[in-house]
């Protein structure tokens, strides 16, 4: 497949599920998720734990292909194209749409080999100094690795390690960047500055980020989609918005009795 680069699915969207379900084995872990993805925002996904709003998220850049009892059903459009055709090739959209894990995953290498490695193995051609300093100015983080970017990625801190593994994304030169739970592991501090770099990354990127933080949601998020689960334990969507009216004026009572924290 070949795909666009020039533009976003359907003219104005930067993805879009229509009627996706997702098993593992016989369990249908989430179920008729239709969902329309802005680029150049930050869409959060909410709700209580196990609702499937990673495994939603992991679809969005075939992970869940990684899990060998997982199908998903439905489509995923991607710059006009289903990304679970048969003739998509997933190393490709996992380029060009990224993740970052909730726990920091540097690779035991150095901070410049860190960021090079994965547009190294993509085959960049162009100069890798370049890349590494550009991707790590994203990120936030030049100003503070600069003076020893051959020591280990380990020898940061908690924050300063997704810091790199966001300049790591980055590199790759990606459309959207998925990240699941990407400052639960990290201190306030660093949190705050997650929160910061995901405002400045919009401006060049699609963010979709999966926080049990309702407060992180509200401050860091331009539209919120909320999930629960079924008696089955399936999950669905409930409701999906813009931040503010979502909080502010939810149109379903279970998004309320969730953000008031009346369960959950």
């Amino acid at each position: 497949m070949t795909l666009n680069p020039s533009g976003f699915a359907n003219g104005n969207l930067a993805i879009e599920a229509k009627n996706m379900h997702v098993y593992y084995g016989a369990f249908r872990a989430v179920k008729n998720i239709s969902l329309k993805v802005k680029p150049h925002a930050i869409t959060a996904f909410i709700g209580p734990s196990g609702c499937g709003k990673s495994t939603v998220l992991r679809s969005f850049n075939r992970m869940n292909d990684l899990v060998a009892t997982a199908r998903v059903e439905g489509e995923i459009l991607y710059h006009g194209n289903n990304i679970y055709d048969n003739n998509v090739d997933p190393v490709e959209i996992r380029r060009r749409i990224g993740m970052v894990f909730q726990k920091p995953n540097p690779f035991p290498k150095s901070i410049y080999e860190n960021v090079a490695w994965g547009a190294r193995i993509n085959g960049y051609k162009a100069e890798m100094d370049e890349l590494v300093e550009s991707s790590l100015r994203q990120a936030a983080l030049w100003n503070e690795v600069k003076d020893k970017l051959n020591e280990s990625g380990y020898s940061l801190s908690g924050g300063q390690q997704q810091r790199l593994c966001i300049a790591r994304t980055i590199a790759v030169k990606p459309d959207i960047i998925l990240m699941d739970e990407p400052t639960s592991a990290l201190d306030p501090v660093a949190t705050l500055r997650i929160e910061e770099l995901i405002q400045e990354l919009k401006k060049n990127y699609t963010i979709i980020i999966v926080t049990h933080n309702m407060q992180q949601a509200a401050r860091a998020s331009d539209f919120t989609a909320f999930y629960n689960m079924d008696e089955d334990r399936a999950g669905y969507l409930v409701e999906y918005s813009g931040t503010n009216d979502l909080f502010t004026n939810p149109k379903n009572e279970l998004t309320e009795q969730y953000i008031t924290g009346r369960f959950g």
